[in-house]
């Protein structure tokens, strides 16, 4: 049996972040009935690497996310369907909204008006800045966060910046952080009965990202400097080798000591870190010079022999390659769903348990895919889209 087998959730979010933290319920058991606008679904249908599918509305960033999922198409400017949500939502066990903050509470849909009709419902809202502050009713996406919260100031080198992440790493951090605030209150409501009120602020996810230089900035007024793949320590940066880059990982001074040992300079050791700062650019020299004689992929192995972390810097194509990702189990393969021709791949979870962890059932949904079957469940007559797959 898996943790949330038995709790319905209903997932009246789009793009990423909201998303994200349903399906991390979904993998691990929980029905979760994905709420959309019949002619404006989650924008996040029609994004992604395949046109063809952008297209249908099964974009690959809405596949990310949307297995185990079921799909009811509903307008909730309507009366008619703000009833078959509240309906569902007397069901339910879970809320989770990420529209601008009051939007729900204007449709009659706010945590006041559905926890009186399900006091032990847990209702989640998720925004750019939360529910409240000055800037509660602005909206933003993670890039716009990234820029807000000082994280893409400190991001890139000190001739370039600032950068933005690669990936939405606040999106999903977020959704990761939901997950747990979810998982947290229904174990709560296990002890006392009662739902609960959830409000997840991206910015403040940005903020608990950057936990270590927020605290030495609140100490010291020291800002994070964009240092590219420079750290501190030179013994703990990425370097230039026959063919490629190596990143070096000898934090702390036991490695450091390793790594000067197994290349054959154990004049280089050093006693504490305030040394090896004094020193670093001496160390830097060195490593430079020592580094480019073998390839990227050979010194991996020589260092990881010698318990000295190191890796070379890797494509995605080359990750994905990694027999060690097939040994996890982290790609789910699925060989076909509805509205998509062929296979593919998504991502299932970061994490394994020795028995009831996360799995993946069923595809992705097309919009409105279940609506007739989610409105037997309450005992309402079907209402069919034109688009809906027979």
């Amino acid at each position: 049996m898996r943790p949330f087998e038995g709790i319905r959730v209903i997932d009246v979010t789009h793009v990423l972040a909201g998303p994200f933290a349903a399906y991390q319920l979904a993998v691990l058991g929980a029905d979760v009935i994905k709420v959309e606008h019949p002619d404006e679904p989650d924008q996040s249908r029609g994004a992604g690497t395949d046109k063809a599918l952008n297209r249908r509305n099964m974009g690959t960033a809405f596949l990310t996310q949307a297995s185990n999922k079921r799909s009811i198409a509903l307008d909730l400017k309507t009366e008619a369907d703000c009833e078959v949500l509240k309906k569902l939502v007397v069901t339910a066990d879970i809320f989770v909204e990420n529209y601008r903050p009051g939007a729900f509470e204007a449709l009659g849909l706010g945590y006041a008006a559905l926890s009186a009709l399900n006091p032990r419902l847990i209702y989640a809202s998720f925004s750019a800045f939360g529910q409240n502050g000055p800037r509660g009713p602005q909206t933003a996406y993670d890039h716009v966060i990234q820029a807000t919260s000082g994280i893409m100031a400190m991001t890139g080198t000190e001739e370039v910046h600032p950068i933005k992440f690669g990936a939405p790493a606040i999106d999903y951090a977020t959704g990761m952080t939901g997950a747990f605030a979810l998982a947290a209150a229904l174990f709560q409501r296990e002890r006392t009965g009662r739902g609960q009120r959830i409000d997840m602020a991206m910015l403040d996810v940005a903020m608990i990202l950057m936990s270590s230089h927020l605290t030495g900035y609140l100490r010291n007024g020291v800002e994070p400097k964009p240092n590219g793949n420079r750290h501190l320590h030179a013994t703990n940066s990425a370097y230039p080798t026959r063919d490629g880059l190596l990143m070096l990982g000898a934090s702390n001074l036991r490695q450091q000591r390793r790594l000067w040992t197994a290349l054959e300079r154990p004049d280089m050791i050093k006693r504490s870190n305030d040394e090896r700062e004094q020193d670093r650019t001496g160390e830097a020299a060195l490593l430079t010079e020592i580094l480019r004689s073998r390839t990227a992929q050979e010194w991996e192995e020589f260092f990881q022999a010698r318990h000295v972390p190191a890796a070379r810097v890797r494509t995605m194509a080359e990750a994905v390659a990694d027999p060690q990702l097939s040994s996890r189990g982290i790609i789910h393969r699925h060989e076909g769903s509805a509205g998509i021709d062929g296979g593919f791949g998504v991502p299932l979870a970061a994490f394994t348990f020795a028995h009831g962890g996360p799995r993946i059932d069923f595809g992705p949904p097309t919009l409105g895919q279940h609506n007739e079957a989610i409105r037997a469940e309450l005992g309402l007559a079907a209402v069919r889209l034109e688009a809906e797959p027979a």
